[in-house]
This record gives C-alpha cells, sequence and structure tokens, in this order.
C-alpha cells in the first residue's frame, strides 16, 4: 500500500519540509510532495544564497496580517531558539548581521540537507517532481490524484507558499485549493518589494540610480503609520533597498510615502541658522549630510543652483529645499510585483484556520503554512521563523 498515507505534504520548502519531519519522527507515515526537480529554491537564493534562516527577536510584533494575534501561538511554542538549536546540531556554522539576522557562514544548501536529513529521521517518503492535478475526499480520507498515481491521505498539509518570485515555480496552488474548500482568502498581493514610480516623477531622479543610504520611511494615517530605519536604494525605476521592501508591506495603492534622508539632522533650520556663519555655496554644504550625486540631484529637483551663495539664499528656500530632505513626499504608481516580490501579502484568512494546528475550521484534516497564510514577516528572517513555526505546529497535531 505504497500510496497510503497518515499525513501528506504537498510543496517541499521550508515549511513544508519542516512539517514532515516533525510529523514523520512522531511515526507518522508521511509523504512529501513537490512539482519542481530542484527543492526548496527559495532557501536556495535567500540572503545571497546564504539564507537569512531566522531573527533573534523574533515575535507577533514582526508579522503583518489582518488578525494579528493569529501567529502568536505557533511562534511561541517554537522559538528562533529553537531552530538555531537545530542548525547547532547539525554543526551549521552561522552569523548575526544587524537586527538580529542569523546567517550561514557558507551557504543556504546546509539548511537545505539539514531539513533534508531531519526528513530522513522521519523515514518521510518523496514524490517529486510530482504534479497534483486534483484533491478531493474519499469519505474522511483524501485523495490527491497526481501525475504519477493517486495518493490517500488522512490528512493534507498545504506548504506550496504564495505567488512570489513565479521563475522558481511559485504557482496559484494553496489560493486554489482553499477556495475549492470553501475558504475565505485575504487577496494577495506583492510583499517585501521595490516600489516604482511614473515616468514624469521619476525622470529627474533616474540619474541617481545606484546611490544607497540609510533613512528613515514613513506610510499610513497617523493613527496606523509606520516607520522604519533603514537603507534605502535609488534604481532607475523607483526605489528599492531594505527600508523601501519593508515599507512595501504597509504601503497602499495611491498612498505616499515619506522618507528623511538625514534622519538625525534638520536640514532647514542648520541652513537657516548658518547663514550668517558658513561661508559657502549650497552645493559644497548639502554633501556633509548626503551623497555628492543626491546633493546635486535634490538641488537641480528644487530648480537651486550649487555655485549660489548660502548667505544669499531665502530663508523660504532653505526651508522648502529642507523639506524636501527631512520630509520627502511622493507617491508610487506601483511595485514591481510579483516577479521581484520576496513574499506574498495576504493568502488564506486566518479566520479559517485553527492557530494551535494550522487546520481549516471546515475542512477537518485539511491544513495550511508558511506563505500560503495571511501571514507576513518583516525582512530580516521572520518570514522563515514563520516557516518553522507553522510547520512544526502542524507537524505535532496532524
Amino acid at each position: 500500500m505504497q500510496n497510503q498515507f497518515d499525513i501528506a505534504v504537498i510543496g517541499a520548502g521550508a515549511a513544508g519540509m519542516m512539517c514532515a519531519a516533525v510529523a514523520g519522527q512522531r511515526g507518522k507515515k508521511v509523504v512529501l510532495i513537490d512539482h519542481a526537480t530542484r527543492l526548496a529554491e527559495k532557501i536556495r537564493i535567500s540572503g545571497g544564497g546564504r539564507c537569512n534562516f531566522t531573527n533573534l527577536q523574533a515575535g507577533p510584533q514582526h508579522f503583518v496580517s489582518n488578525n494579528p494575534h493569529f501567529c502568536r501561538s505557533a511562534l511561541s511554542r517554537y522559538t528562533p531558539q529553537d531552530f538555531l538549536s537545530l542548525v547547532k546540531r547539525y554543526r551549521i556554522a552561522f552569523h548575526e548581521k544587524h537586527k538580529g539576522q542569523l546567517f550561514c557562514d557558507q551557504s543556504a544548501e546546509q539548511i537545505i540537507d539539514m531539513l533534508k536529513a531531519e526528513c530522513e529521521a522521519g523515514r518521510v517518503a518523496w514524490r517529486t517532481p510530482c504534479k497534483v492535478e486534483t484533491i478531493g475526499k474519499d469519505g474522511d480520507r483524501f485523495r490527491l490524484d497526481t501525475n504519477a498515481g493517486t495518493i490517500h491521505a488522512a490528512s493534507v498539509v498545504i506548504a506550496t507558499g504564495g505567488l512570489s518570485i513565479p521563475k522558481i515555480g511559485a504557482t496559484d496552488f494553496a489560493f486554489r485549493i482553499a477556495k475549492q474548500f470553501g475558504l475565505k482568502l485575504v487577496d494577495p498581493r506583492p510583499g517585501l518589494v521595490p516600489l516604482t514610480f511614473d515616468i514624469a516623477t521619476w525622470e529627474p531622479f533616474i540619474p541617481l540610480s545606484g546611490i544607497a543610504l540609510e533613512v528613515d520611511i514613513e506610510t499610513g494615517e497617523k493613527k496606523s503609520r509606520t516607520h522604519f530605519r533603514e537603507d534605502l536604494l535609488f534604481t532607475h525605476r523607483g526605489l528599492s533597498g531594505p527600508a523601501v521592501l519593508q515599507i512595501s508591506s504597509f504601503w497602499d495603492s495611491g498612498k505616499p510615502i515619506m522618507l528623511n534622508l538625514v534622519p538625525e539632522t534638520d536640514i532647514a533650520e542648520t541652513l537657516v541658522q548658518g547663514k550668517t556663519t558658513l561661508k559657502k555655496n549650497i552645493g559644497n554644504l548639502l554633501p556633509q549630510w548626503l551623497p555628492s550625486r543626491l546633493a546635486e540631484g535634490l538641488l537641480v529637483a528644487n530648480g537651486i543652483r550649487p555655485d549660489a551663495r548660502l548667505a544669499d539664499m531665502p530663508d523660504k528656500t532653505l526651508r522648502r529645499l529642507g523639506e524636501s530632505i527631512n520630509r520627502w513626499m511622493i507617491v508610487p504608481n506601483g511595485s514591481e510585483g510579483y516577479r521581484k516580490a520576496e513574499v506574498t501579502r495576504g493568502g488564506v484568512d486566518t479566520k479559517e484556520l485553527s492557530q494551535q494546528t494550522m487546520m481549516a475550521n471546515k475542512v477537518p484534516g485539511l491544513h495550511f503554512i508558511g506563505e500560503a497564510v495571511d501571514v507576513t514577516g518583516w525582512l530580516g528572517g521572520y518570514n522563515f521563523q514563520w516557516a518553522w513555526a507553522s510547520g512544526t505546529a502542524a507537524g505535532l497535531s496532524v
């Protein structure tokens, strides 16, 4: 009865392998199915190939969801320290970057090999590459019709992720299955993604492509305003870098983002106060706080000659310049979309799932984990921690 299993996990990425390994090591008969020939590509490419596998600070406050409390249970029961213990057991060397981000010293491949070994320890059966064409129910068991035959299982775990980065195999499979079984979705959209601007708005800034600097970035109304201090990157099409990727998960179409390019200095006040003491041209002063190319570009955008003497400039002009540096308001016209998005925002509505088991309330035995669920982490290892935690929650209960 090689096609009869206790549990079928569909999707052999971070969440799927974690779930299969945990369930298998509980003595369950598990099959892990994936349509790709090359598994866990998202782990492989993350962190520049070194996999930012968790964040020491990970907590519910680092996740975006229509129900921000949903992730609390799984995250509290499987913490960054728990995953770190697993990494240490496999003697994978790692290092911490800023803000609690943990990376492999050598290669993301080590995390993939570790998860495969954990699956082997649980005697997980593999079906790869294998495409699940339909899922139905025969009585109280699930029937999976695949291009390699039919598989029967008492429980099914959907761990196929979201729509981000389709070139490495992302599909809408999880969302189609959710709809098939009558589960609601929170509208999916690209998350952790560069933002773009219309040509007329962005044309003056195209020459600034490649400039990077630390900024404060904000979006949202006063009561729900979201703020980050991260690095910003100018591109030919718009803005990227950690600052923009972070804010993109909170930005709503048609709304502005606000940038403070020099967070520690009130430029307007400094320039106005300096008119009597600073005997320099404005073009020689701004590079004290900004990259030279950016300083020049901002002067041009404000119609100010770089050779204008500070002492001769009207206070009104200096305050306008300061406002454009400390409170630069700009409205994106969109994003680079799923092809550049690191994650998918939205997904299976958490109201449809048990926060303890990740099982659909209306469909006993059907679970959703990882990126397929409406839980999206900040940039910096948080989404992997959600994969480990939600995968473990399902693996322990399924």
